[in-house]
């Protein structure tokens, strides 16, 4: 296996953002899975490798291509603090086990996975103890920690998720270390645009119209209408994106321009999540785009991560 050539099947792959971090880090993408039809399209506008479009459970082993490395952001629904903290008594937090049947079978040399942050803490402790065991009883060496978008890279958006790194070799773990903290930060200004159609904007007729002109002042902020009331985030970062944010009136971020109140742009929504302007969005409603993006990871981050990875291995080889 050459440092150059680690290759990679993607697991619950979204529109892609664990593969373009991990293909920026000098990993190669053999294969993804992924069930969402939209978010299929979006990935295989933008990737040219295999891509099985079905539930995980349907993947046979036997038929799959070996990987040196499994990444995937399993389903976080079932640990979220926004969700209702079932864990593995719901049907996606099992998916956990499905990762590991694959685990079992093509026994890659390492995992990336990511979580929520609720994951670490969610009740009291014992579902993360739970992967801990499952990882460990397999033979890898775990390291974990959560890691904040606005902390380690120069992306403005407020969104903590925990990182689980496993490794098969204990000296290529022993010699990884998480990513440092970014000191480059973009202004939120650097992420907006100057000219937006004029349907992303709220008016008279919109719901809350009222209460957001009274309480929206300022333009170097993101705030967020949260079912009932105004958020402001003063820490001039955005609020962590979320899957329902292109949704009606929930969780939806706003910002004030010099024409008034508007919601992001799925374009917008991508920078927040640091990817590029050259990454291709399908000819699909905004709703979809908007619920992909926020389902999404902050490349930025993972490739911060995978770069200390590889590090790592080359320096133990």
């Amino acid at each position: 296996m050459q440092n150059n050539n680690i290759t990679v099947a993607d697991l619950f792959a979204g529109i892609g953002g664990i593969a373009l971090g991990l293909k920026r880090a000098g990993f190669k993408i053999l294969w993804a899975n992924e069930m969402d039809h939209n978010a299929c399209i979006t990935y295989s506008t933008n990737f040219k490798h295999k891509l099985y479009e079905c539930e995980i459970q349907k993947l046979n082993p036997d038929e799959l291509q070996k990987v040196d490395m499994l990444a995937g952001g399993f389903p976080c629904q079932a640990f979220s603090i926004a969700g209702y903290r079932k864990g593995f008594s719901d049907t996606r937090g099992t998916l956990f086990f499905e990762i590991m049947r694959l685990v079992d079978s093509i026994q890659p040399e390492y995992l990336f996975l990511e979580n929520v942050k609720n994951l670490e803490r969610h009740d009291n402790g014992n579902t993360f103890k739970v992967i801990l065991h499952e990882l460990e009883k397999r033979g890898y060496h775990v390291k974990y920690k959560v890691l904040n978008t606005c902390e380690y890279s120069d992306v403005p958006q407020n969104r903590e998720r925990i990182y689980i790194i496993a490794f098969k070799n204990k000296s290529v773990c022993d010699a990884f270390e998480f990513p440092k903290k970014s000191t480059k930060h973009k202004p939120i200004s650097a992420i907006l645009d100057d000219s937006v159609e004029k349907n992303f904007y709220y008016n008279e007729k919109s719901p809350f119209f009222s209460i957001l002109t009274k309480e929206m002042t300022k333009r170097d902020t993101v705030y967020q209408w949260r079912r009932v009331y105004l958020r402001e985030n003063k820490n001039n970062v955005c609020p962590t994106l979320t899957a329902n944010m292109g949704m009606g009136g929930h969780n939806v971020p706003l910002v004030l321009d010099s024409k008034g109140i508007r919601k992001l742009t799925p374009r917008e929504c991508a920078r927040f999540q640091g990817f590029p302007e050259t990454y291709k969005f399908p000819a699909i409603a905004n709703s979809a785009l908007y619920k992909q993006f926020g389902n999404s990871v902050s490349v930025p981050v993972i490739e911060a991560v995978a770069k200390e990875i590889m590090k790592a291995i080359k320096k133990v080889s």
